[in-house]
């Protein structure tokens, strides 16, 4: 069974359509891209995916249930987590608290036990800390959980949205230009954290992408799309290669 099928799926606004009839699928542990030009429709894909729009058309299943017109909250507590271009962190908090945040899903108490500091409380707090330091660790951001998020450099905090989006315990992470800002050898170490989440944390991962190398060396198969609509669709060398991508990706 695939972790993502997206079929005829189809927004408009104001009478304009913004993505037209896609269709993706996504098997389990992929690592799947999806580009094309700016105003292809690809963070419009997210939003849908997300549950920030609901389709006119079309329907999501993921991994086999139907997501389709749910909730953001309801969509994430399924199993969908994401990313964004322009990085969203609780600036204000600090690193560990970013984390924090996103295992909410999993470890609660009741607001009595929150509010009088009740034994279980303590308890619920310190797995939370636990496990929010063991995904801080994996991005090496372990030694800067003190910090304020907004404190943290650029490319890290790539990192923590990324930390803090696992934190939910997704089945599919998507992430949107998580290269974006960053410098080569910030950009040469995402890529290889990106696979240390694939291969270690049993993850899928859909993503958008405008740097090349990026895309090329990491993921599998992509999809193109061009006003809204599929391009083409496969294996990343093969779309790549192909013409037509390069005429509207790259305007040659």
């Amino acid at each position: 069974m695939a972790m993502l099928e997206v079929k005829n799926l189809g927004i408009s606004f104001g009478g304009l359509k913004a993505v037209d009839d896609f269709s993706v699928t996504i098997e389990k542990g992929q690592l799947y891209g999806l580009i094309g030009p700016n105003g292809a429709g690809k963070t419009t894909i997210f939003n849908l995916l997300t549950g920030v729009y609901r389709p006119d058309t079309g329907t999501i299943l993921l991994d086999g249930r139907n997501i389709t017109g749910k909730r953001t909250i309801e969509i994430n507590q399924e199993g969908i987590a994401r990313t964004f271009q322009n990085i969203r962190l609780f600036k204000e908090l600090s690193v560990l608290d970013n984390v924090k945040a996103g295992l909410h899903n999993h470890f609660k108490y009741s607001t009595l036990e929150g509010i009088f500091r009740l034994p279980r409380f303590y308890k619920v707090e310190k797995q939370m800390d636990e496990r929010a330091m063991e995904l801080l660790k994996v991005f090496d951001l372990d030694q800067e959980a003190d910090y304020k998020a907004s404190n943290l450099p650029y490319g890290k905090q790539r990192k923590l949205e990324i930390a803090r989006a696992l934190a939910t315990e997704p089945k599919l992470l998507l992430l949107d230009e998580p290269a974006a800002g960053m410098n080569p050898n910030e950009t040469a170490e995402l890529m290889e954290t990106i696979r240390f989440v694939r291969d270690n944390f049993d993850m899928t991962i859909l993503l958008i992408e405008h740097d090349m190398k990026l895309v090329s060396g990491i993921c599998e198969r992509l999809t193109v799309l061009n006003f809204g609509q599929v391009l083409t669709q496969g294996e990343t060398a093969e779309v790549l290669n192909d013409k037509r991508v390069i005429t509207a990706y790259l305007g040659e």
